[in-house]
């Protein structure tokens, strides 16, 4: 591997002068710059990051752990998170936990070995025992796509309550007397905090809980919501209406039904969560509560960095950030013409 002695010597020029070239190329002169670079480029030099880690005493890269990267919100985030640690010169490393703990826990061990500059987290493990373990690292972390409840640290989420709230109240507002939830793994805060909020809104509206039936999954994908559907067909007394943790979750819904030949809204109507991309091209357009997905990953990035770059965290003052979800309207839950 070609070091910076290799280039030194080629260039003629001392350690020092190659460093500087590469780190301070302001304080070089400009012919021995052009005669620098020019070695550089020709050896193929590339200067070890770790190394420079070694030196500086913390890295350029933060980590984003996230529950599953095949899920276009997640990529919206990853999206934020990268374009403002891309403009304050740092990198992020977008890992996959699979909504798993115990790959979750693997990478956060992973995390404390390569000593990351902090971690942008939205938990697999429902029962806080990987963050407990991690915290004692002492490497920052912001929790993404969920609240800080229990904990010190900073986070970044969506009121999940009234997310759920304006998602039954439109299904209740549109007449529907018979809901079904697809909520995904149960042991999940985000899923918990949709159904408290659907609650909410029936309890507003003068209705029975029982309006509202579960149906858990066990993943938060497209496959999960076709065998949702299926057992919604299947059921002795059908919904008129489905809201649906995800949108992934939905649209799996909304191929069962197009799959079976009903209709959808006319015979039901679907509601979704996150408002993905997909979320509109979709045969029937869904309806969906939009979660600013790309502003929560920018906000995350930006609060790590600032207990990061505080010079002492014991001060840094930690700050719960919880953003408003919005209700946009699509045809696969207008009422039938």
């Amino acid at each position: 591997m070609v070091g910076i002695k290799d280039v030194a010597k080629h260039a003629g020029v001392s350690v020092g002068t190659v460093s500087n070239v590469i780190n301070r190329p302001d304080t070089v002169s400009e012919g021995t710059r052009h005669k620098v670079q020019a070695v550089i480029d020709r050896l193929g030099y590339v200067r070890s990051e770790s190394a420079r880690q070694l030196r500086a005493g913390r890295s350029r890269i933060m980590a984003l752990l996230v529950l599953d990267m095949g899920n276009p919100f997640f990529v919206d985030v990853a999206r934020g998170a990268e374009r403002a640690a891309r403009e304050a010169g740092l990198c992020v490393m977008v890992c996959n936990s699979g909504q798993s703990p115990a790959e979750e826990a693997d990478y956060l061990s992973l995390f404390a070995e390569q000593r990351v500059r902090g971690v942008l987290l939205t938990p697999a493990d429902a029962t806080g025992r990987n963050i407990d373990a991690f915290r004692r690292h002492g490497i920052p972390f912001v929790l993404v796509d969920r609240v800080a409840e229990g904990t010190t640290e900073c986070s970044v989420s969506v009121d999940d309550v009234m997310g759920g709230e304006l998602a039954v109240r439109h299904l209740v507002d549109t007449g529907h007397r018979s809901i079904a939830y697809v909520s995904g793994p149960p042991g999940l805060n985000q899923v918990k905090d949709r159904r408290v909020g659907a609650s909410q809104a029936l309890a507003e509206a003068g209705l029975d809980a029982s309006v509202l039936r579960e149906l858990p999954t066990e993943r938060l994908d497209v496959a999960a919501g076709r065998d949702a559907g299926a057992r919604i067909l299947g059921l002795a007394e059908r919904p008129t209406a489905v809201f649906c943790a995800n949108d992934l979750l939905a649209l799996g819904v909304l191929q069962a039904m197009y799959a079976a030949g009903v209709s959808v809204p006319e015979d039901v109507a679907i509601v979704g969560y996150d408002d993905i991309e997909f979320a509109a091209a979709a045969v029937v357009p869904l309806t969906s509560v939009r979660q600013p997905a790309v502003t929560m990953g920018a906000m995350a990035a930006e609060l790590l960095m600032e207990e990061t770059e505080s010079g002492d965290p014991a001060t840094h003052e930690h700050r719960r950030v919880v953003l408003t979800p919005e209700l946009v309207v699509r045809r696969s839950s207008l009422p039938g013409r």
